[in-house]
């Protein structure tokens, strides 16, 4: 991974050299920028597209928030709070946050938030690649797509019973995958990667398209992009922040993220009791 670029944003000029001075001890954050107030960290986020921003929250003017509300979603840096005022924390991770620092802030806990930083960083530079490869092989082999008929009459008619074989069309040629067969399935982007008997399929469809296309006894939601078949979790480990981890037959792990913590017990009935 290069250089972490960073933006410096705090209307006090001692906050900022405090941070500047500490930063300058891990050689993989560069600062490109400082920042007295909030319409200036407007201007440079999107003049020097940081990795990450280290925002005051109480500034003159535009505060912290308001930054983030000027700010569009696809050039939002990685955002960690820096306040003196405990009482923003929930807000702070409310409006997705990585990480909230209080002043003055501790050597130990700006290590663990720079680690945070170095690790968030790394999994979405894992999903752009993982992006890139996905496109090369559409591309190079043709993505393939749902039957259009059959995602159709799927959500017409919920109470049907849900196909064995699943159609997918490439080209000329249709695809049939038993839907037994099928282990997980994941997104990124545009595309998704079925995982069945020892092969992966690529196609354009989306989370809902499959949702609706495969049976909810069979499969679930685990994650915002990805879908496990029950009966090939074999183990389920919990993780500190809530988080869950999934482990299938074939060795894969997947995240059960904490949104859907309410599939545990499902799992625990479907995926795992009674199978070794």
């Amino acid at each position: 991974m290069s250089r972490i670029r960073t933006l410096l944003v705090d209307d006090e000029r001692l906050a900022r050299r405090g941070l500047e001075l500490r930063l300058a001890t891990a050689p993989d954050f560069e600062i490109v920028g400082e920042c007295e107030n909030g319409r200036e960290a407007i201007e440079k986020v999107a003049a020097l597209a940081p990795d990450v921003m280290f925002l005051d929250i109480q500034m003159p003017g535009l505060n912290g928030f308001d930054v983030l509300a000027a700010l569009p979603q696809d050039t939002m840096p990685v955002v960690v709070f820096v306040t003196a005022f405990d009482r923003y924390a929930l807000d702070a991770f409310e409006a997705r946050a990585l990480d909230y620092l209080l002043k003055p802030v501790d050597d130990e806990r700006l290590g663990q938030a720079l680690e945070r930083i170095r690790a968030h960083l790394r999994a979405r530079e894992t999903l752009s690649q993982h992006e890139k490869m996905l496109a090369l092989l559409a591309d190079v082999k043709g993505a393939g797509e749902l039957e259009p008929e059959e995602v159709l009459a799927r959500m017409a008619s919920p109470a049907t019973r849900y196909p064995e074989i699943i159609a997918i069309r490439t080209g000329r040629d249709v695809m049939r995958v038993h839907a037994a067969e099928i282990e997980w399935i994941d997104a990124a982007g545009d595309y998704m990667c079925i995982h069945a008997a020892g092969q992966t399929h690529v196609l354009r469809a989306t989370m809902k398209q499959l949702e609706n296309a495969l049976d909810p006894a069979i499969f679930q939601r685990v994650h915002r992009s990805a879908i496990v078949n029950l009966a090939r979790v074999r183990k389920l480990r919990p993780h500190a922040n809530g988080e869950y981890f999934l482990t299938l037959a074939g060795g894969q792990e997947l995240k059960l993220s904490r949104t859907h913590r309410d599939k545990v017990e499902l799992l625990l009935a479907g995926g795992l009791r009674g199978r070794g």
